[in-house]
């Protein structure tokens, strides 16, 4: 899932999750149960989830183009052999006052 599909499902789910709670209330109201009231909300979210969960292609619309492992290593601030020299010697020098 890309970036603008994670931000669709996310307004889908929130715009989804009002209006099941908005007609469990006034299911809820009318038939005067509030286990029915909870029963739709539920069964609401658990359908809510399985529709914006899921890694739908509606969802992928933009996928990410990613950089090359060559290309990606001219790009870095330190050559590998510098960053595998600083990593492993992390230890702090103490200073003597």
């Amino acid at each position: 899932m890309d970036w603008q599909g994670q931000k669709l499902s996310e307004q889908l789910m929130q715009i989804m999750l009002v209006a099941v709670a908005v007609a469990a209330y006034v299911t809820g109201f009318m038939i005067e149960s509030f286990r029915i009231m909870m029963l739709i909300y539920a069964g609401g979210v658990v359908l809510i989830a399985l529709i914006t969960v899921q890694n739908w292609p509606l969802f992928n619309r933009h996928p990410l183009k990613w950089l090359e492992p060559s290309v990606a290593d001219e790009y870095s601030k330190e050559p590998p052999q510098q960053q595998a020299a600083a990593a492993s010697s992390g230890k702090k020098k103490s200073t003597k006052k």
